[in-house]
């Protein structure tokens, strides 16, 4: 499942327009000095794998000055995703978080200003590693490291106050002359690195059960929980998990939710909002289903599709059903017997018995997996051991994030469109 972009990097993308229109506009007017532009680089950073959540993990960073012309100081920022954070502060830096924004989770950032010189063709490594730790909900992680001349913006949406840490300064010291490996190995401004912890997720379903007459309407609410104690992220710009809900017999779909996409008149899949989930996040899919005929209680299967969760060692509420009790079938009754009439000084005929109502139609069980076929039960039959239900009457819970969803058939699969937050929300 692929998500769109959102307004709010149109709208980033329109601000940059103006910024470059209006930089045009000053190129117009002769420079009286024009200083070499800064050339600085970020050192790879290797991955870091198998932190345990709740521990702490350092990694040494480096920076190189490119250009010709000594830097008098620099602002290097780390920034890292929620499962991490800073272990050590340090005074010359201040720490925030910043919320999230397009495809961009929320991160925990630290700012800080280096007031020593960065002599050209000279590499430079912090006199410490930056010392990190591990939260307990700490999975697929990253660190992205920046360094420029420019204090960085947090920017006016939404970020938190910065923080001035209390610790030692960050400091860098000469790690000596650059090579050609050197410079290879500091490409750009910017180096990002992975953090994989030692975690679990707990992925779970909830299905609903409704009740009604024919031709009435209900809303079945199928919900998406991870339980942790991990966030999970996911690839950027797909669906963090789908999830497969069949129909349940009897009933049909009057309004789908707006992030399930029609496989079959009785199956539907349905992506998510983001590219990751939160601990206790997740989504709601209401179903708003009319009830065209009266078939006694009818289940629909829910259950996950999509990529693996080798994350998720709980297969108990992998699956859940939607049941709806759609009213007793119309059944077959027999003729009542009449009694035989009596008169004096006869005998009465025999009474005669009325014939036996038909027997209702034996339940048959609806398939599993991603197929259009089967899913739902009929004819009075009990939701299947392991099956989860939410409370009967539950209403209709509105979707965490996001808006409608589009789909698209291509080559046998169903991509997804979601949009993703608004350019408030995102700012």
């Amino acid at each position: 499942m692929r998500i769109a972009p959102s307004r709010s990097r149109t709208l980033r993308g329109g601000t940059a327009a103006v910024a470059a229109a209006a930089l045009v506009a000053l190129g117009a007017v002769p420079a009286l000095a024009a200083d070499p532009e800064p050339d600085l680089g970020v050192g790879t950073i290797a991955p870091v794998k198998g932190v345990q959540p709740g521990s702490t993990f350092s990694t040494p960073l480096t920076f190189l000055n490119k250009g010709t012309a000594e830097v008098p100081a620099v602002w290097v920022t780390y920034a890292v995703s929620p499962g991490l954070t800073a272990d050590e502060t340090h005074k010359n830096c201040t720490y925030y978080t910043t919320p999230s924004y397009d495809e961009m989770p929320e991160r925990n950032v630290a700012s800080c200003r280096i007031e020593q010189p960065l002599k050209p063709g000279v590499v430079y490594g912090t006199e410490k590693p930056v010392s990190l730790k591990a939260l307990d909900s700490a999975f697929r992680d990253d660190l992205r490291v920046t360094v420029g001349v420019d204090e960085p913006d947090p920017g006016d949406g939404g970020s938190t106050e910065p923080v001035p840490g209390t610790g030692d300064p960050l400091t860098l010291v000469e790690k000596g002359p650059a090579d050609d490996a050197d410079r290879t190995d500091h490409p750009e401004p910017v180096a990002e690195a992975d953090v994989t912890a030692a975690n679990t997720a707990d992925f779970a379903l909830t299905g609903d059960e409704q009740k009604g007459k024919v031709g009435e309407k209900v809303t079945a609410t199928v919900k998406f929980t991870n339980k942790g104690p991990a966030r999970v992220q996911g690839t950027r710009d797909q669906s963090v998990t789908t999830v497969d809900i069949r129909i349940p017999e009897g009933t049909s779909v009057v309004k789908p939710h707006g992030f399930c996409d029609e496989v079959t008149k009785t199956h539907y899949r349905c992506g998510t909002s983001q590219s990751w989930v939160d601990v206790n996040g997740g989504e709601s899919y209401p179903f708003v289903l009319r009830i065209d005929k009266a078939v006694g209680r009818t289940t629909g299967e829910v259950s996950f599709s999509g990529q693996e969760r080798p994350f998720d060692r709980n297969a108990e509420n992998d699956t859940a059903q939607i049941v709806i009790d759609t009213g007793k079938e119309s059944d077959t009754e027999g003729s009542s017997g009449s009694t035989g009439s009596s008169s004096t000084g006869g005998t009465g005929g025999s009474p005669s018995t009325g014939g036996s109502g038909s027997t209702g139609s034996t339940s048959t069980t609806g398939g599993t997996g991603t197929t259009g076929t089967g899913g739902s039960t009929t004819a009075g039959a009990t939701p299947q051991t392991g099956g989860n239900l939410a409370a009967t009457g539950s209403d209709s819970t509105v979707p965490l994030i996001g808006m409608a969803a589009a789909a698209v058939a291509a080559g046998g699969g169903i991509l997804w469109a979601v949009r993703r937050r608004s350019a408030a929300q995102g700012n």
